[in-house]
């Protein structure tokens, strides 16, 4: 069966990713919606105070662009706030970490790639008092 090369939002089921606080997010660009192989977009919604609990992926970059909301990211010991418009990059086996800090849920793409795809094995966790 040929894949589409067009997705509508409101087609894409959400979840919550392991890892995460408040957060949704829909796998829009994947191989199971269009046939990617090299990337994934995601566009996540994410409660105040909600994100990313510190952790890294292996031999995965990923790219967070801000549409709406602020939030704050911190990787490898430099943290930036960012606003609407902002975009961060998370280099692959780098340890980061993702939170809201708007009043009103943020919205973001995220792009990876390789595709992460949610699997366990691409994915480290901070160990328990590990700093951010």
């Amino acid at each position: 069966m040929k894949k589409p090369f067009f997705v509508r939002g409101a087609d894409v089921p959400g979840y919550h990713p392991a890892n995460h606080l408040g957060t949704r997010n829909q796998r829009l660009i994947s191989a199971d919606t269009v046939g990617a192989r090299g990337v994934e977009v995601l566009l996540g919604v994410i409660e105040k105070n909600g994100g990313a609990l510190p952790h890294a992926h292996p031999g995965i970059e990923q790219v967070c662009y801000l549409l709406e909301g602020a939030a704050r990211a911190e990787v490898n010991g430099e943290s930036c706030d960012l606003l609407p418009g902002d975009a961060c990059y998370f280099p692959p086996d780098s340890m980061h970490v993702f939170t809201v800090t708007s009043d009103t849920p943020a919205r973001v793409l995220v792009i990876y790639t390789p595709p992460y795809g949610e699997r366990p094995e691409n994915v480290v966790r901070a160990t328990a008092g590990a700093a951010r």
